[in-house]
């Protein structure tokens, strides 16, 4: 049985603010590993004055609905990308302005390599394609390293929780942001964040980059060690019609490090001259 619309907007939490109307153009907000919808809430107002703007939780994550969440059938980030078109089209959404951050950014490329026609415009905040290092690639992990986050996942995930929420955030200086992933990720149901994290970091999106053709902007960090610099340049090197903008902020989430300059680089690419 095909679910209703109530109940897949329910299912992802789905949230929405600012213009109405259904002729008002939409801008969707997807968060990361560890977090949920409210990771945006330093962006989204302003934006709410112009568009449509759209905020759901990654199945498993936040207020969504968590008996939705199997390992069969969240598998792979392409069942991620289902979830976010299934929300799109009970909404009716087209030409939608896409916000994506770290491992989402890669969802909404596969989302919108399916269905072209429901994205105009990309934001990919922090994105990676593949976080593993192999020859010719550099992702930010060895195998290695990928292999002990998850052991200690396993073994103790509120500890991991409390050692990796402050590598991800990079803000030594602002342990009230630091605070707030931590508290993110305990949050969290521990099996479903053990689960996505090793679809996330097992994943390996790059043969779809050169199929997105919808025009992009990809906002890195300048110091970000779970995605550095060089992913941005990959990424930007094998879009057809993209951009990078490098902000400057240390961390992964420069949403909440550095949110005005984040802004700036979204809004001066949704304006830009055709």
């Amino acid at each position: 049985m095909t679910p209703s619309s109530t109940n897949i907007l329910e299912r992802s939490n789905t949230t929405i603010s600012g213009v109405e109307g259904s002729d008002k153009q939409a801008i969707i907000f997807l968060h990361g590993l560890g977090g949920d919808q409210s990771m945006w809430r330093l962006l989204t107002p302003a934006f709410e004055d112009q568009y449509q703007v759209v905020l759901l939780d990654l199945i498993g994550a936040g207020n969504s609905d968590l008996a939705a969440y199997t390992a069969t059938n969240h598998a792979t980030l392409n069942d991620h990308a289902t979830d976010l078109l299934d929300v799109m089209s009970a909404l009716a959404l087209r030409d939608v302005i896409f916000v994506g951050h770290s491992v989402s950014a890669m969802i909404g490329v596969l989302a919108a390599v399916r269905e072209p026609q429901r994205f105009a415009k990309m934001v990919l905040v922090s994105p990676s394609p593949r976080f593993i290092n192999e020859a010719g690639y550099e992702g930010g992990f060895d195998q290695k390293d990928i292999n002990e986050l998850l052991t200690a996942m396993e073994g103790d995930y509120y500890g991991w929780s409390q050692c990796f929420a402050p590598l991800m955030m990079g803000q030594a200086e602002h342990p009230e942001l630091v605070l707030e992933l931590t508290n993110s990720f305990v949050r969290t149901n521990p099996e479903i964040a053990r689960h996505f994290a090793r679809v996330t970091f097992f994943s390996d999106t790059r043969a779809e980059l050169g199929f997105l053709t919808i025009p992009t902007l990809i906002i890195q960090s300048a110091h970000d060690v779970i995605a550095p610099l060089a992913v941005g340049h990959y990424i930007n090197g094998r879009l057809a019609n993209s951009r990078m903008v490098v902000v400057e902020t240390g961390g992964h989430c420069p949403h909440l490090s550095a949110p005005q300059e984040t802004i700036s680089a979204i809004d001066n690419f949704l304006h830009q001259l055709a």
